[in-house]
């Protein structure tokens, strides 16, 4: 019995001096984790540790150490992946002016050039920008959130160095949002003196100010260069969609790659645009009153009375599919070559595009390459379907806009700064002189076609100065069309802005 005690006795000691060292262990390995931890959060402070930061998209097939990146080479990794976050650029430190609020108008590209110019309007004045409100009245009734289509942590932090954006208001100003703030839409086109010398007084004086109105608020030309670059910045850096629009695009352009070459025809015949612009040209009786009925019911849209004849022959219609067959077919466009159509619903439905299907077989939409499952999350949202066809488009081999809105302007401008790829941009007055004369047997085919080649030798997006008319801005070259401060010397750093 003493013997079997004195071994008890003894395993206990043992096991108190076993645990007492477990302890110790423990106690070191969380020291130690805890140590490691703070290292890498310090490390990952500091600029290129992690990896480096992508500049821009780029041309496919670009040099990776140039200052262009190819939009198939950038694969932006899906939220909850295990890769490695890139460094936070260091924060501009300045004292704010006030808060501004926008609230963006518009389609998918009208509001994206409106975010370029708000966060550059908002650098230029020394304010902090609440993340963009998105048009949600269009015609469409889109209910998605700027976080729905682009990522919002990379917007706020690849722009840190030159913005401080928030998410919203900070609560002391919930008295001032429930009594209303100080609302006004900026006057269209200006120079960036009138929002110093008017605009700036008025965030002083009231603190916060909301934009009702971003369209064109933004002159094209005579900017500084500084702001124009950061333009391009934002739009060519900072809105990144998000990781699953981003990688359903990649998906649509991998089967397309797979299967060679590609065409992006952006059909623009759908319903709120013949509405809007009142081209109804080959349209049925039945049709044409539809399209005057929905032209009223939205009274932002001011011009009720439209001759359609008369702006179709001045060029300011988008050409229906059947136009757009002859003139595919004009411009040497091979009968099995794949074509994407970028668009929403074709007004007719898809009887309208007979003709299309019946000359070029191989014509491909998302919903043709995307499951139901995949595209689900995206139905009832224009806007989300509008970011797949633009990543599409960025990427295609050639890209042909019917109408020169500004899905169009911005996706040209977004080719031309990826080494000006190939954007057959149709000269829409002279084409619809010369298919009514071929219509009308006044011209024979070979004539049709020799004539539509000669017309666009010289409108396949390659470099130009933009058109600048004094005093007619809405006339003028589109600076997200051709952004040539931002391209016209490739070695030189896109994005660094000097400090104001």
């Amino acid at each position: 019995m003493v013997e079997r005690k004195k071994t008890a006795v003894g395993g206990g000691a043992v096991a108190g001096g076993g645990r007492r060292q477990g302890v110790r262990t423990w106690a070191l390995r969380v020291g130690t984790s805890i140590m490691v931890w703070t290292m890498m959060m310090q490390l990952s402070s500091m600029p290129h540790v992690w990896q480096p930061r992508l500049t821009c998209f780029g041309g496919r097939g670009r040099d990776p150490n140039s200052t262009n990146y190819s939009i198939l080479e950038s694969k932006y990794p899906l939220e909850g992946s295990r890769t490695s976050p890139p460094a936070l650029i260091p924060r501009r430190v300045y004292k704010s002016n006030g808060y501004l609020l926008v609230s963006c108008n518009g389609g998918l590209n009208q509001m994206r050039a409106a975010i370029c110019d708000m966060v550059t309007i908002a650098r230029y004045l020394n304010l902090t920008l609440v993340v963009p409100e998105l048009d949600k009245r269009s015609f469409w009734a889109d209910p998605s959130d700027f976080g729905d289509i682009f990522n919002v942590r990379h917007f706020i932090n690849s722009l840190r160095d030159e913005v401080k954006i928030v998410k919203s208001l900070p609560n002391k100003f919930d008295a001032k949002v429930t009594s209303g703030l100080f609302s006004m839409p900026p006057v269209s086109w200006s120079r960036e003196t009138y929002y110093l010398n008017q605009v700036l007084p008025l965030i002083r004086k009231h603190k916060v100010l909301h934009f009702d109105k971003t369209d064109a608020r933004l002159a094209n030309n005579d900017l500084p260069t500084k702001l124009q670059m950061l333009r391009c910045r934002v739009n060519y850096e900072a809105l990144r969609f998000t990781p699953q629009i981003q990688a359903l695009g990649e998906k649509i352009i991998s089967v397309l790659r797979k299967n060679g070459f590609f065409v992006v025809l952006h059909l623009r015949y759908e319903m709120d645009m013949l509405a809007f612009s009142g081209c109804t040209h080959g349209c049925s009786d039945a049709e044409i009153n539809e399209l005057i009925k929905m032209r009223y019911a939205y009274p932002w849209w001011k011009e009720k009375e439209i001759d359609s004849e008369s702006k179709r022959l001045e060029g300011l219609c988008p050409l229906t599919p059947e136009e757009m067959t002859l003139v595919l077919q004009a411009l040497g466009i091979p009968r099995d070559t794949q074509i994407y159509i970028a668009s929403g619903e074709i007004y007719g439905g898809e009887g309208r595009l007979a003709a299309l299907k019946s000359a070029f077989p191989k014509i491909v939409r998302k919903e043709m390459i995307l499951s139901s499952y995949e595209l689900g999350p995206f139905q009832n949202h224009s806007t989300q379907m509008a970011a797949l066809d633009y990543l599409v488009s960025i990427a295609s081999d050639i890209f042909i806009p019917s109408y020169d809105g500004n899905m169009a302007r911005v996706v040209e401008g977004h080719r031309r700064y990826n080494g000006f790829l190939k954007t057959i941009l149709l000269h829409r007055k002279l084409l619809v002189e010369l298919l009514d004369l071929y219509h009308e047997e006044k011209l024979s085919w070979d004539q049709f076609r020799n004539a539509v080649i000669e017309v666009h030798k010289n409108r396949i997006g390659l470099p130009t100065l933009r058109k600048v008319i004094p005093g007619r801005p809405k006339e003028e070259d589109y600076f997200y069309a051709n952004p040539q401060e931002c391209i016209s010397s490739p070695k030189t750093s896109k994005f660094q802005m000097d400090r104001l």
